[in-house]
């Protein structure tokens, strides 16, 4: 399951999240459509995700995620298919909107909830291996540069779509519900055995408190952590969007040399999974995670004033690093406080409140590219955003039962 959810994560990451803006930036170029209007399409997914997330998070709660996976699955790709048939800015839309309500239901929200049921001492460890899919499927964003390029948008769009269903329609139907459906315990390991009368029990992974979702609305650890993952989002979906128009109308680079860029930043993407993976279950998370905002703000202000090659890089390793260790341990912090009782309906909660950064990371930057000629009033004010935003998960301490009854 956690390799058929990265497999998943790597698809939508190389077919949307970090390739949108190389489409972006060839729209611009050939339909003239504002940056704004554009941004507009990149928050539907997000904006989706939101309104659908406690829905979708009672469903996953009551039958697994499963079903929700494999119908999310084709309407991904069959979203890229309508995008290649397009003529105006409403098509553009309409396409949108199916590629986003698929990747709602087979993204990372459903692929998260199934992990975390399967998982509790190696929980950060499994949330980091699948969000390895993620950052992988940065390394293909120059693949769909070149298709752009050299094929046209049209028949990249096609040929995305297409993939998508033909890899993720195997990978979707590895998923099960929780591990007694298939013999299995959580995490693999031995049910340990009922104490003996009279005997002590010890405290455990087992004893983790269970609260339902009321009761998680009612800490202040749901609020500093649902504040601190909209603000961190706030940047990764304005670079995601506009990165590469960046560098390429601001900065004077071309789409290929953007895409390097951006592969270099899904490379350190990479190693800060890669270490999460190596101390998420050995170390505070929130703290991590307070120290990665300050990363994703500096590597963005690098970014905004970038002189040469070195400050690329330095973007490109700071915010990859950041964005590749932080990302997982948002759901791993929240099932370790929250437990996996009513998990899907606390991250579905939680949606609502991050989708302020996933939209409007990109409507900011947009709007204010179009307003001013430029990013860098945009970008600036997002990286002092985030950098303040760490303050969010130093006070997101673990809650009491007690607190949220």
């Amino acid at each position: 399951m956690v390799a058929a959810g990265s497999g998943i994560q790597f698809m939508q990451a190389a077919l949307l999240h970090q390739a949108f803006g190389a489409y972006f930036a060839a729209l611009v170029d050939e339909r003239g459509w504002s940056k704004t209007a554009l941004s507009g399409a990149a928050a539907m997914q997000p904006m989706e995700s939101a309104l659908l997330g406690p829905m979708l998070g009672w469903i996953v709660d009551r039958f697994g995620p499963q079903g929700m996976i494999r119908i999310g699955v084709v309407l991904f790709g069959l979203g890229f298919i309508i995008l290649s048939q397009i003529d105006s800015l409403f098509g553009f839309y309409a396409a949108f909107i199916v590629i986003a309500f698929g990747s709602s239901l087979c993204g990372f929200f459903p692929i998260n909830v199934a992990i975390i049921h399967w998982f509790q001492v190696y929980r950060a460890r499994a949330l980091s291996s699948v969000g390895l899919g993620l950052a992988l499927g940065g390394v293909f964003v120059p693949v769909i540069a070149w298709s752009i390029q050299a094929q046209g948008w049209r028949t990249t769009a096609f040929a995305s779509g297409i993939f998508a269903i033909l890899v993720g329609w195997p990978l979707a139907r590895v998923f099960k519900r929780n591990p007694a459906e298939v013999g299995e315990t959580v995490d693999g390991l031995p049910v340990p055995a009922p104490p003996a009368a009279g005997a002590r029990s010890t405290a455990g992974p087992a004893d983790q408190p269970e609260f339902t979702a009321r009761q998680a609305l009612r800490t202040q650890a749901f609020w500093f952590i649902s504040l601190g993952h909209g603000f961190a989002l706030l940047i990764v979906y304005a670079v995601n969007v506009h990165a590469i128009t960046h560098m390429k109308e601001g900065l004077g680079y071309s789409l290929a040399e953007a895409s390097v860029v951006i592969t270099l930043m899904t490379i350190a993407q990479i190693g800060g999974v890669l270490l999460g993976w190596w101390i998420g279950d050995r170390y505070d998370k929130r703290r991590i995670a307070g120290l990665c905002m300050l990363m994703h703000g500096a590597g963005l202000a690098m970014l905004t004033y970038a002189q040469g090659y070195a400050m690329l890089g330095a973007f490109a390793l700071l915010h990859g690093g950041a964005w590749g260790l932080r990302g997982p341990f948002m759901q791993a912090i929240r099932a370790d406080y929250f437990g996996r009782r009513a998990i899907g309906m606390i991250l579905g909660l939680s949606s609502l409140v991050i989708v302020f950064g996933q939209i409007g990371g990109p409507m900011i930057a947009g709007m204010l590219a179009d307003a001013t000629g430029s990013y860098m009033t945009g970008f600036t004010l997002l990286a002092v955003l985030v950098s303040a935003g760490s303050l969010f998960f130093l006070l997101a301490k673990k809650p009491s039962l007690s607190a949220g009854a």
